[in-house]
């Protein structure tokens, strides 16, 4: 036996005190000291599918209802709905919701034409641009060869995205978004850049990255202070993308 634990043995002898009852001694909290009760996280029920709308979701497109959204003229929208899709009507312009959003998970899904036509840029093109302004392309790129930070999962001309998870054109995707909106100072500098994780057709491809800033097609993106919640648009890119299931969760 070491010297120093010998010695500890003999005082604890000489106290009358056993090994095993110091030992036993010791404090132990008890596992309830860890335990948080409050608060109790709301209720919310999941969609019938893993793609379906919980119950707190805002539903912008059910398939047949547009409403939630207007053209950029401020009039009802002019793109195709028919099938329970809604597609982009070319020179009908963009589309953008009547209530603003600021922090939310987004629920998508879109389909590049079948017939394939043109190519990189000019192939099944067309974008989500969260609060107006940060733009989450939506390509067909399967088997399309253009720009890594302009193909489909990537935040237009700057995040390029983890992997291409693309499927055939003509066949639906879904992207998962969780975003999270910029916080200005009051002088219109950036106190905190927004975030955005999204998954396409199950694959992560950015993974709670930063935005740099507003999308632009010319120069580096930049911020402009904003309101906290803003609407949210998809492009007419001239394109015939179609889209179905749209659903938003305020955060």
């Amino acid at each position: 036996m070491h010297l120093t634990k010998h010695i500890l043995y003999l005082s604890l002898l000489g106290t009358g005190l056993s090994v095993t009852t110091f030992a036993q001694e010791k404090k132990v909290d008890p596992p309830t000291l860890t335990e948080v009760w409050k608060p109790v996280p709301k209720l919310v029920t999941p969609g019938p599918t893993a793609a379906g709308a919980p119950s707190d979701a805002i539903v912008l497109f059910d398939g047949k209802d547009a409403s939630p959204f207007v053209g950029s003229d401020g009039k009802p929208v002019k793109w195709k709905i028919a099938d329970g899709n809604m597609t982009v009507e070319k020179g009908a312009g963009m589309i953008t919701t009547k209530e603003a959003f600021g922090d939310c998970q987004l629920h998508i899904e879109w389909r590049s034409p079948e017939v394939v036509k043109g190519n990189g840029q000019g192939r099944g093109n067309s974008g989500i641009f969260l609060m107006g302004k940060y733009e989450l392309q939506v390509l067909d790129s399967y088997n399309n060869v253009t720009y890594s930070n302009g193909q489909a999962g990537s935040i237009y001309k700057q995040l390029i995205p983890l992997a291409n998870a693309a499927r055939k054109p003509g066949e639906w995707q879904n992207y998962d978004v969780i975003f999270m909106a910029p916080r200005f100072n009051e002088d219109g500098s950036v106190k905190v850049p927004a975030t955005i994780t999204v998954i396409h057709n199950g694959v992560l491809v950015q993974n709670h990255a930063t935005i740099a800033g507003s999308t632009q097609y010319i120069g580096a993106p930049s911020y402009e202070k904003h309101g906290e919640k803003e609407p949210l648009s998809l492009q007419d890119h001239g394109d015939a993308v179609s889209y179905r299931n749209i659903w938003i969760r305020n955060l």
